[in-house]
């Protein structure tokens, strides 16, 4: 594997670190993640079985009503619900509890992992209702930032700004995050310093967490071996950076607002309360309450897992798929030209069965011509399973066609 490759592979790990957080492995692997004996020092070396669609409180260590959650999550200022971003029950519940607490009469707002914090402007503009959903999201760019369907969050986005509930952003942009994951805090730039503080990497029992987490996912061979410590290494920078700028935007916020805040972000953020959460009770020392899910597979009737895993821990069904297909292509512009190129041969997807190579020219698409990424992902979001899409390509002076099937 090349330098290069050797990169790419390393961004879209920790791009996805959180939905591998969740998803099966296999059984042993999987259950090691759930098992950890860190976190509450009261809880860590108690365990309960979680069953699909029932809720159970770690205080307790029994299954409680949904109203009895939310009569709890009243006392805290900020509420942690993880996701796996693919995962639309998951989705499904974070709606849930933020309707249940707007509804309730709590004042909340809600912070999201997916934005960078200049886009706060256009998540302003939407929760005041002065945007369609069309212009959200090319003026957002969605599909851009974020590698997932929009569909996954759309009751989420309606009912806020429905209720004019403020969402804010959490992140800081990527290129900060990979400047760390590659060379450490200190290589940034003043201007970056100042966008988020100086990430801890001190904390023995999230370095054990995130370290299982990576051992645990299938690494490709040419991760083994000499390269593997320092590829955690710098993944772990990565992931603790993430951490700091989400916690500190997500107090940032509730200094704003005054509210009670919901933040939104992959459960590898919260799990063992040790990310985002842990770092924001340090500063603040705040109430706060996480909920995450734990999908049992067809055929088990639970799962074991620690108490100390999560405030609430709420198992859910495992999905056969997900509801909305992922594409799995990455497009690249070239200046001088107005077609779009394909970045790289997929490697997941509903791609990674179609020909398509690296630095394939899109001619068209449906017959349709496409000169910005955005436009394009949004065209291919509207399709579903079972359905086909035509590329005509343009690949060593050949023009050839691609059907991409879903």
């Amino acid at each position: 594997m090349t330098a290069k490759r050797s990169l790419l592979f390393l961004i879209c790990f920790i791009l996805v670190l959180q939905v591998l957080v969740l998803q099966a492995f296999d059984d042993e692997k999987q259950n090691k993640v759930y098992l950890l004996k860190i976190g509450d020092k009261k809880l860590r070396e108690k365990t309960m079985a979680i069953s699909p669609r029932a809720i159970y409180s770690a205080k307790i260590g029994k299954a409680v009503s949904f109203w009895k959650m939310i009569s709890e999550m009243k006392k805290s200022r900020f509420i942690y619900v993880g996701e796996t971003h693919n995962s639309m029950p998951m989705h499904d519940i974070q709606f849930k509890i933020i309707e249940a607490l707007s509804n309730e009469g709590k004042n909340i707002c809600i912070g999201m992992e997916m934005f960078p914090v200049e886009c706060q402007e256009v998540l302003n503009r939407w929760s005041r209702g002065s945007l369609t959903k069309g212009d959200f999201i090319r003026e957002i760019q969605w599909y851009i930032r974020w590698n997932f369907n929009f569909g996954y969050y759309e009751k989420i986005f309606d009912f806020a700004k429905k209720k004019k509930i403020p969402i804010y952003a959490l992140n800081v942009p990527r290129d900060i995050i990979t400047n760390i994951r590659m060379k450490g805090w200190e290589a940034l730039s003043e201007e970056e310093k100042n966008m988020l503080p100086k990430p801890d990497i001190s904390n023995k029992e999230h370095r054990t967490l995130i370290q299982t987490i990576f051992e645990s996912s299938n690494l490709p061979p040419q991760m083994k071996g000499k390269g593997l410590k320092m590829a955690f290494e710098g993944l772990y920078r990565a992931q603790s950076a993430w951490d700091e700028a989400m916690a500190f935007y997500a107090m940032r916020a509730l200094q704003i607002e005054n509210k009670q805040m919901v933040v939104l972000a992959g459960s590898g953020h919260f799990l063992y309360n040790l990310g985002i959460n842990r770092r924001v009770f340090e500063k603040n020392q705040m109430p706060f309450t996480t909920v995450v899910c734990v999908p049992v597979g067809s055929g088990e009737e639970n799962v074991m897992v620690s108490r100390s895993l999560a405030n609430f821990i709420w198992g859910i069904q495992e999905e056969e798929k997900p509801v909305f297909p992922s594409i799995g292509l990455s497009f690249k512009r070239f200046k001088g030209l107005e077609n779009l190129v394909i970045a790289q041969k997929p490697m997941n997807g509903v791609a990674e069965r179609a020909d398509f190579e690296k630095g394939d020219v899109i001619l068209s698409v449906d017959g349709k011509n496409f000169t910005d990424i955005n436009d394009l992902r949004i065209y291919l979001a509207q399709f579903t399973w079972g359905d086909k899409v035509t590329f005509r390509i343009l690949r060593n002076g050949q023009e050839q066609v691609v059907t991409l099937k879903f």
